[in-house]
């Protein structure tokens, strides 16, 4: 009896100094902050998920619906998992996204498109950092960054590293919201950390800066009125009651982030490759409406803008354009009217309309 107690008290010292080890490696790697949990911490997850999806509030992502499962239980996309290990990245900006709403002759760029690829940045410090593990302690490993139906959110405040706030992303006491997620299954048993808990409190600012009045409650979200989601995963075009409070962003949108008073304590970004190139920080609609899809394509390499295409990349600048309703604009508007993309084609002879209306 004594024999296995005392092996076990071995084994909880074992995983201790690993868990901690593993915790410095991450912030030498890179990361701000790394947190363990469970696969099965989060058991309100599937029934959240439905409601969202029975509500349609998922809108065009039909991936939402076809993977919930997966999404729904870490368990049921790798049964094996026994840990879950948690990483935020900082990319908070040295400026404010929100200065830039007032000049209606630049394209808003959401921050963490501004850069290189987040999803190459953190996929290559996840795997290193999964590599360390495996060599350290032993087991399997897989790793995810916003590319696999993993519910990261969730996860992340039941690792604690922040809490899923009312504009539904994860926010820290530590760093703020501008972070990016990494996540790290493996076969090992480690210690779990407490979940974090709600700090909100009263703070409505989020839910009130929102243009196109996408959250319908605090907490809950309709994407199909996000400008993110209109920017980015919308195909065709958008609801006509919806572009003008779209205003001049152009791909995704920070408002909610930005608006969030956790960031004075936000830490600056660790990797330079977040920083804007010089051209998207605050790009002139002017340079991007007449972008060939050659053009938007040389432009935008290496940057998650490039996934969404030209033709739903000029549809946002061209939304942006009609929205300034500034005459000026008319020579470079009107032959898009004509585009061999209908949406396109729509969006321009929407643009002219309301630069005539001015």
């Amino acid at each position: 009896m004594y024999q296995v107690f005392h092996s076990q008290i071995i084994i909880q010292i074992l995983t201790s100094d690993l868990k901690n080890r593993l915790v410095a490696q991450a912030r030498a790697e890179g990361f701000s902050n790394a947190r363990i949990t469970r696969p099965d911490a989060i058991p309100d997850v599937p029934a959240r998920l439905d409601a969202f999806l029975d509500a349609g509030y998922h809108g065009q992502m039909a991936w939402m619906e076809d993977r919930k499962v997966w999404r729904g239980s870490p368990n049921a996309l790798w049964p094996e998992a026994r840990s879950v290990v948690m990483l935020a990245e900082s990319y908070t900006p040295d400026v404010d996204p929100l200065e830039k709403l007032t000049n209606c002759d630049i394209g808003n760029i959401s921050i963490y498109a501004q850069g290189k690829d987040y999803h190459d940045i953190v996929k290559k410090r996840l795997k290193r950092l999964a590599g360390w593990l495996v060599s350290e302690g032993g087991g399997e490993v897989k790793v995810f960054v916003d590319t696999a139906p993993v519910a990261e959110k969730p996860l992340g405040q039941a690792a604690g590293l922040g809490w899923q706030g009312k504009h539904t992303n994860l926010v820290s006491r530590d760093t703020g919201n501008w972070m990016f997620l990494g996540v790290v299954f493996t076969t090992l048993e480690l210690e779990p950390d407490p979940a974090e808990v709600d700090h909100c409190g009263n703070c409505t600012r989020c839910l009130d800066i929102c243009p196109t009045k996408a959250f319908i409650a605090p907490y809950k979200m309709d994407a199909r009125r996000c400008i993110s989601y209109l920017t980015i995963e919308h195909k065709g075009p958008v609801d006509l009651e919806l572009r003008r409070g779209i205003g001049n962003h152009i791909y995704g949108c920070d408002d909610c982030l930005a608006a969030c008073p956790w960031n004075k304590f936000a830490v600056q970004a660790s990797d330079m490759r977040y920083a804007a190139k010089d051209d998207l920080g605050a790009p002139r609609l002017t340079d991007l409406v007449g972008l060939s899809d050659l053009a938007f394509r040389k432009k935008f390499s290496g940057s998650p803008i490039k996934r969404i295409g030209r033709d739903r990349f000029i549809r946002n600048v061209l939304y942006a354009i009609g929205n300034t309703q500034d005459p000026t604009y008319l020579p470079l508007v009107a032959p898009l009217a004509t585009d061999l993309d209908p949406t396109v084609a729509e969006a321009a002879e929407w643009a002219l309309k309301q630069i005539e209306l001015a």
